[in-house]
């Protein structure tokens, strides 16, 4: 009976202690201008100003605090919106900022200021709206990397299918990489940071999530830039989920944008998440070029861009690639620059075996990794003589290591 006399006590001595202490500190921060801990401002619904502190226990205390952290956690997941919301959120959908086949893109702001993208998905595609609605909150919705742009909510209903976005107010990368407007070129200091920070975040898609996923469309209409020029990769509409055992991947339909989807998506060939490095090496070849890889509206003849750099990397010309990266940057980042022509070759290898990881990829264009010289990627492609086509079967890279040493040199 003592022992339990002596516990309870002890533990009243405690309480007593927590409590003082509580109202002592807060006693402190009213004495330095009133200042209090948002926190403690929603304990019991009201506000730190209007409740004595003498009232405030040390459970009213632990419990705001709670309800605070609880509403944070809750502001972070996307939320559901009504047809309503959005409507208010646009004025009506009343400022169209893009189209594409999958619906329109709206601006709006929420209530408190914030701008916001609202994709209101083309209600025609049907089943397609439906697929792609819940690949995109999906996918998006469970992940957050600063690199990744950021799913706010969502509308689900009877008449309107869309996704709230935040805004970015430089738009998306191909405008700037293609525009002929002065005002939007940027120089490759800046593009070589824009090529690392989508780097980082299929990296993260790849390596860092709890189920890894695969975007599969992966360019420069999907990289959009915020007001800093900080890249945000978008558009999820494609992607999927897989569990990071699985070596290969069973898809229906065709998937990703020609110019930029692997082989293996439009060949009989075994699909890895691979395919996200093989779309990106392309867009490192447009970053490089500051022009399409192949622009099918010019009425000039065009060698394909990638093979062009690999025959001038080959001879040992490669002033001739470093020029036009260099075309509006400073002539110090042509190290950068060579550095990104050979990872481009590494990313496109025809095999997914022999592409690097897109955690290889980040730590080679940061410098951090030397770069093994690449293989010839295109020894597969098919070559035209007299009308007659030859073979061109075997790629150069040997071996089926798919570790970081191949690309590396160690």
């Amino acid at each position: 009976m003592s022992g339990v006399v002596t516990v309870v006590a002890l533990v009243t001595l405690c309480l007593c202690v927590r409590a003082k202490a509580a109202v002592k500190m807060h006693r402190q921060q009213d004495g330095k201008g009133g200042h209090r801990d948002a926190s403690i401002s929603i304990t019991n619904g009201a506000s730190a100003g209007n409740t004595p502190i003498a009232s405030m226990d040390q459970a009213g205390v632990e419990m705001g605090s709670m309800s605070y952290f609880i509403e944070g956690v809750q502001n972070e997941r996307p939320i559901r919106f009504s047809s309503e919301q959005l409507r208010g959120f646009t004025q009506g959908f009343a400022h169209r900022v893009g189209s594409g086949g999958f619906g329109v893109v709206y601006m709006g702001r929420f209530p408190n200021g914030a701008p916001v993208a609202v994709k209101v998905l083309n209600s025609t595609l049907g089943r397609r709206a439906e697929e792609q609605f819940m690949e995109e909150v999906g996918t998006i919705g469970r992940t957050y990397h600063i690199n990744l742009v950021r799913l706010h909510g969502f509308c689900f209903d009877a008449a309107v299918k869309a996704l709230v976005y935040e805004y970015m107010e430089n738009g998306s990368l191909d405008r700037h990489l293609f525009g002929s407007a002065p005002e939007t070129a940027i120089g490759f200091d800046k593009l070589h940071e824009i090529a690392v920070g989508t780097a980082k975040a299929v990296r993260y898609l790849h390596e860092e999530c709890q189920h890894r996923i695969i975007h599969y469309d992966i360019k420069p209409e999907n990289v959009l830039l915020d007001a800093g020029m900080e890249p945000k990769v978008s558009d999820f509409g494609l992607a999927k989920l897989c569990d990071r055992e699985d070596t290969h991947l069973t898809i229906t339909g065709a998937r990703g944008t020609p110019g930029y989807a692997a082989p293996e998506l439009w060949m009989p060939l075994p699909v890895t998440h691979k395919c996200d490095v093989y779309s990106y090496g392309m867009l490192l070849f447009e970053i490089l070029g500051r022009r399409r890889n192949l622009d099918l509206h010019s009425r000039e003849s065009q060698e394909w861009y990638p093979r062009w750099v690999w025959h001038r990397f080959e001879a040992g010309e490669m002033d001739a690639v470093l020029a036009l990266a260099m075309a509006a940057g400073d002539m110090d980042d042509t190290e950068k620059a060579a550095r990104m022509c050979k990872v481009a070759l590494w990313c496109v290898q025809y095999r997914a075996e022999d592409r690097p990881s897109m955690g290889n990829v980040v730590r080679m264009l940061e410098g951090e990794d030397h770069i093994a010289t690449p293989g010839n990627p295109f020894a597969h492609l098919a070559t035209y003589s007299a009308g007659v086509m030859l073979s061109g079967d075997g790629d150069t890279t040997t071996g089926s290591d798919a570790s970081s040493s191949r690309f590396t040199g160690r």
